[in-house]
């Protein structure tokens, strides 16, 4: 059975509630050309909830400060960080977090691009590539992944909601290393308010795919 992770991303109106569900983490994004931007407090979360920050072309420093506010476990690049970048912030000695490069696929990419970051990043994340640093709401061409040679684990994102039930069943039938699913604007009844109702059927039905692969 493999153990595909829930990574709910866009935190903003109702992150306990979402995090009372336990996904495995939950995304909070630091960028103002978001609608979900996240600012001000956090709550206590339950402590197996890990907490991803999602940042676009932030500088080191604005992202080592929020790590510190939020005691972020998880730094989510989604902008146009260099992989020297990803290697300034896996050595930084004021942080102690993993590294999640995003790339924006459409209708091709060139995996080759991922070979100088593999050596900060602890996995990448696929997303769909629109006028949206993500949450876009619709996937890309899932087939392009049967190019992905790295071992480095990746994490599938864009457009996945309930819909995409049948099609996530099938991409983790192969071999290919997924290791989480983050999810977004299709489980909104705003930016930033997620459904709670519909999270916990797609998580039931997320289980029900795992226990059969």
């Amino acid at each position: 059975m493999k153990n595909i992770q829930l990574k709910v991303c866009g935190m903003k109106h109702n992150p306990i509630e979402v995090a009372a569900l336990q996904p495995d983490y939950v995304g909070f994004i630091f960028y103002e050309g978001s609608p979900r931007n996240f600012e001000g407090s956090l709550s206590t979360l339950p402590p197996e909830v890990k907490k991803v920050g999602v940042f676009v072309n932030a500088s080191i420093s604005e992202i080592v400060n929020k790590v510190k506010q939020f005691q972020l476990d998880v730094i989510q690049l989604h902008g146009d960080e260099t992989a020297s970048f990803c290697k300034e912030l896996a050595v930084s000695e004021e942080i102690n977090t993993e590294i999640w490069k995003v790339f924006g696929i459409k209708d091709t990419f060139d995996f080759s691009v991922l070979k100088e970051f593999e050596p900060y990043v602890s996995a990448f994340l696929f997303d769909t590539k629109g006028k949206e640093k993500g949450g876009n709401g619709y996937a890309f061409n899932w087939n392009i992944l049967k190019e992905y040679t790295s071992e480095i684990p990746f994490v599938l994102s864009g457009g996945i909601g309930l819909n995409e039930i049948e099609p996530l069943s099938e991409i983790l039938k192969t071999d290919l290393p997924v290791f989480a699913i983050d999810v977004n604007s299709k489980f909104e009844d705003k930016p930033g308010l997620k459904n709670t109702n519909q999270l916990q059927q797609f998580m039931d039905k997320l289980n029900t795919i795992q226990s059969n692969l």
